[in-house]
């Protein structure tokens, strides 16, 4: 049945979705991509629903308070989807370590030495069976609170992906909740030797951890649990690698390593896929794992992705991916897809000559478009880079263009309107019009983004300039739009609400284009060099499909207008069937610009006045 439903979302998609040729290798190879373009909310569910304006540094939950899945009301949920949102990614949801005391509840303490921050990171998943118990009301129901967010969730129109991080878990990982026949990760482990296959750990025989020199847990604080020493015999790998008994405090020194097979030497303990599995489906991929032995590790963290996909999950963010090999997301990620072809599987990778063994041979449907597109356009609001350079990194990613997910913010990143990026909410609007036009991929905004969140609390543990995954803090600006609990944007100041606006426009416009799921060509090489008032600032390109033409430019000065007669080269013109004679084009953002294009021996031309971090996106009428 897994074959034949695999066979079906095959020859849907095929039928239903647009497919781009791989032109800069001139390959035959298809990739069948959605009709539509998805938008990813991530919200830190930690902090979304926390009303408390207090932010007092390394504050507890009853100083700076916290947000609760039920935060996540009907109202929450229709205005996140009104905002032009098809997915949200719920940030923080596995139970991670936290320095609260939850005995009452059966669950254990958790040593504040190995405990970044006051509310603990997200990536030291503590159990993947449940939740964490700060999100609930009810900890002691945490779970079923969930489990109704889901159906809400669903509810609204909206779709949701989790987190799993594979590569590492809390130094104090407890399954307390395993559903009947699941072991515990480490619990059949041999602790006598640094490697085993089966052993879900790598260990230092005969030695025992201790804490990094320099940490400062609670900021200082007494606190019965602080007493210099974490209990672990013998010690474990450290979740960044470190195979010191003693990390250092820059070390991810609060995780542990997990072993997918890969020897102490770097060689591989399982499998490898044969040649030409690039181009293989999920089915079979599916099918080549069904008699291999895997490593112990495999079969956790595939049981794990079944549960919470069983619960109504949709799909994953997983963290860190590309610290784990890709024969391993190839037997996860297959499972995973024959069983439900529409799952959302979204994997951190940041190293580009990596990208394409992760899509291909992995099955990861999105990776992070983080080091090419994000960091030029960081550079490029900065003044440290013109715009040229954009058109090459799309030239070098066609044909992985689909599966590069778009971002200007997100839990790791410095806010896009901090001073130490953008500067400004206003100076990140072209950034944001290009980042979610210029290509088929999903986009994906962190919440607050919408209404100018800067990062400017100081929660303890976390930075400036990032909102805190580590502390009890509050958002200011999300705070005024969620205005205690209406969810109406009561509290935004006018330039708040104009943002906001901005956002909704552009994402909306994004989810219904069908030319933004068709062809890109770039006419800024055209314009750049052969055309007077056309800043090195300024960038364009256009889309179009069979019933869709667009032409879309961004000016990222904050100082210069550019006056400039903006040329569609003659291939364009021939693409769009155009013949010579004048044709409208309307911007489809604010629908106030209304313009000429005129076609003359084949070449377009349309006069362009475009203001300081004005983006237009035109579509041919």
């Amino acid at each position: 049945m897994k074959k034949i439903a695999c066979i079906v979302a095959l020859v849907f998609s095929l039928l239903s979705g647009a497919q781009s040729h791989d032109k800069k290798n001139n390959t035959q190879k298809m990739t069948t991509i959605p009709t539509q373009k998805a938008v990813v909310y991530q919200v830190f569910t930690r902090l979304f629903g926390n009303k408390n304006t207090t932010n007092k540094p390394w504050g507890t939950i009853e100083e700076n308070g916290v947000g609760k899945f039920n935060d996540f009301t009907d109202k929450a949920l229709q205005e996140i989807k009104d905002l032009g949102v098809s997915h949200i990614w719920y940030t923080g949801v596995p139970h991670h370590a936290v320095i609260r005391d939850y005995t009452q509840y059966g669950i254990s303490n958790d040593d504040p030495e190995v405990v970044k921050g006051r509310a603990g990171s997200p990536y030291a998943v503590k159990d993947y069976y449940n939740v964490n118990p700060d999100l609930a009301v009810n900890p002691a129901n945490r779970l079923q609170e969930f489990e109704d967010l889901i159906a809400r969730t669903h509810k609204a129109g909206l779709k949701l992906i989790i987190d799993i991080v594979p590569n590492h878990v809390a130094r104090k990982y407890e399954g307390k909740n395993n559903p009947e026949g699941v072991r515990d990760f480490g619990a059949d482990d041999d602790v006598t030797v640094e490697y085993h296959k089966d052993n879900n750990f790598y260990y230092i025989p005969n030695t025992r951890f201790e804490l990094p020199e320099g940490i400062t847990p609670l900021n200082g604080e007494v606190n019965p649990l602080i007493d210099g020493k974490f209990e672990e015999f013998p010690a474990k790998w450290t979740g960044n690698g470190s195979r010191l008994p003693k990390p250092d405090k820059n070390d991810w020194y609060e995780t542990v390593k997990v072993n997918y097979g890969i020897r102490p030497d770097g060689t591989k303990d399982f499998a490898e896929l044969p040649a030409g599995f690039d181009t293989k489906s999920c089915q079979e991929h599916f099918d080549f794992w069904k008699d291999k032995e895997v490593p112990s590790s495999w079969k956790k963290f595939r049981a794990i992705a079944e549960y919470w996909l069983a619960k109504g999950v949709d799909g994953f963010r997983y963290d860190m991916a590309e610290m784990v090999p890709y024969e391993f997301w190839s037997y996860m990620n297959s499972a995973i897809k024959v069983q439900r072809p529409d799952a959302f599987l979204l994997a951190e990778v940041y190293n580009p000559k990596e990208y394409r063994n992760y899509i291909r041979l992995g099955k990861m449907d999105y990776l992070y478009d983080k080091v090419e597109l994000y960091d030029k356009l960081k550079e490029i609001v900065q003044g440290r880079s013109q715009t040229d350079p954009i058109t090459d990194i799309q030239k070098g990613l066609a044909d992985i263009e689909h599966h590069m997910l778009h971002f200007l913010d997100n839990h790791d990143e410095q806010r896009l309107a901090s001073p130490e990026f953008a500067g400004s909410a206003e100076k990140g609007k072209p950034l944001m019009v290009v980042s979610a036009t210029i290509s088929t991929s999903p986009t994906m905004i962190y919440f607050g983004q919408e209404v100018g969140e800067a990062g400017n609390e100081n929660g303890g543990f976390g930075t400036h300039s990032r909102t805190s995954i580590f502390d009890y803090v509050g958002v200011p600006n999300h705070q005024r739009w969620m205005n205690g609990g209406k969810f109406d944007g009561g509290q935004l100041s006018s330039s708040e609400k104009s943002l906001r606006d901005f956002y909704k426009r552009v994402l909306n416009f994004t989810l219904k284009s069908s030319a933004l799921m068709g062809e890109f060509q770039e006419i800024h090489g055209l314009n750049r060099y052969a055309t007077e008032g056309y800043y090195p600032e300024v960038y364009s390109f256009v889309r179009w499909s069979y019933t869709e033409k667009l032409i879309v430019i961004s000016n990222f000065s904050s100082v210069h207008t550019s006056h400039f007669e903006l040329k569609i080269p003659e291939d364009v013109i021939q693409k769009w069937y155009l013949k010579d004679g004048k044709y409208t084009i309307v911007d489809q953002l604010y629908q106030k610009s209304s313009l000429t294009l005129e076609v003359v021996n084949g070449q377009g031309k349309v006069q362009i006045a475009i203001e300081p971090l004005e983006s237009f996106i035109y579509q041919l009428k």
